[in-house]
């Protein structure tokens, strides 16, 4: 079975709260990595979960037997684009408010037999 893909892009969160989840479920199967991350009270862990839940299903769609037992293969969590805003300080600066957006990457695939 080739290697199916789910992605999120645009996700209204941070890279940087989402990437040690990836880290964490990065190798493990699919089941394993829901049930890691099911239970994890982070906003981050959901969005990593939806989207690792949304490639399984693509996989199933895609014929794959026992989908639970695929390997994901790639967790990877890129920098989106960012809204500036500004911020008023005293004395007349001002601050730039960065608020940042996230592209959320799962792929899964059988793992290897032999």
């Amino acid at each position: 079975m080739a290697r199916v893909k789910a992605s999120h892009r645009f996700a209204r969160i941070s890279a940087t709260k989402v990437r040690p989840f990836a880290d964490m479920i990065r190798g493990k199967t699919v089941a394993e990595g829901i049930d890691a991350l099911r239970y994890l009270p982070n906003r981050g862990a959901r969005v990593l979960e939806q989207v690792l839940k949304s490639a399984r299903a693509n996989a199933e769609d895609r014929g794959a037997r026992n989908v639970d037992r695929l390997s994901i293969v790639e967790a990877r969590v890129d920098g989106g684009p960012m809204f500036k805003r500004l911020q008023p300080r005293a004395r007349g600066m001002s601050f730039v408010i960065r608020r940042r957006f996230a592209h959320v990457h799962v792929a899964v695939e059988a793992p290897e037999v032999g």
